[in-house]
């Protein structure tokens, strides 16, 4: 498993601004024609921006959780993505009223563009900080990224057993038979 893919600077500056300008575009309610298109000099082979990847946008405020919206797996380029999910982490994360732009100015911003998602069917092979994960059994689900089980101070086990909660599911149950257990990397970036 890996990343297979690399964000430079520019990269990084640009996903920033279109999520800060989507965000401070909804707090003025200004209307946007068209979601900024990345420039010229952004385009090189098998561009990042311009593939379509999971992401998440996460919003912070005092370091608590404030918004965090995404896709595991993407359905449009990087740079479309990162626009709609900042609106939607700021405005509809249905956890939170939306963000006021009060609470922006103090706010904290950070990007997680995933890599390709793949079964883990050995969970002693998780590594903390490194693999998010995806739990799936019964009809239900939940998502942790990377960063989640390090700023919760979460072991292996630990992470697994909340990961379960975060699913509506009793702690265990990630060694049920049946359960689909998936992993993945994530590129993770403040905002």
């Amino acid at each position: 498993m890996g990343i297979s893919f690399s964000l430079t600077d520019a990269e990084k500056n640009f996903l920033s601004r279109q999520a800060r300008m989507s965000i401070e575009a909804g707090l003025l309610g200004k209307a946007v024609p068209s979601i900024p298109e990345p420039p010229d000099t952004l385009d090189r082979p098998q561009a990042p921006l311009m593939r379509p990847l999971g992401a998440f946008v996460t919003i912070t405020l005092h370091r608590a959780l404030r918004g965090c919206i995404g896709n595991i797996v993407g359905r449009e380029p990087l740079y479309k993505s990162v626009w709609h999910l900042a609106a939607a982490a700021a405005f509809s994360d249905p956890r939170f009223s939306p963000l006021t732009l009060e609470e922006w100015r103090k706010a904290e911003l950070d990007i997680s563009v995933l890599g390709v998602l793949q079964s883990c069917p050995n969970p002693e092979k998780i590594t903390v900080g490194l693999h998010g994960l995806v739990l799936q059994w019964q009809g239900h689900s939940g998502v942790f990224l990377p960063q989640v089980p390090v700023d919760q101070g979460w072991d292996r086990l630990e992470y697994l057993e909340n990961l379960c909660l975060k699913a509506g599911l009793p702690k265990g149950c990630w060694r049920a038979p049946g359960v689909d257990l998936f992993c993945f990397e994530a590129f993770v970036f403040p905002a």
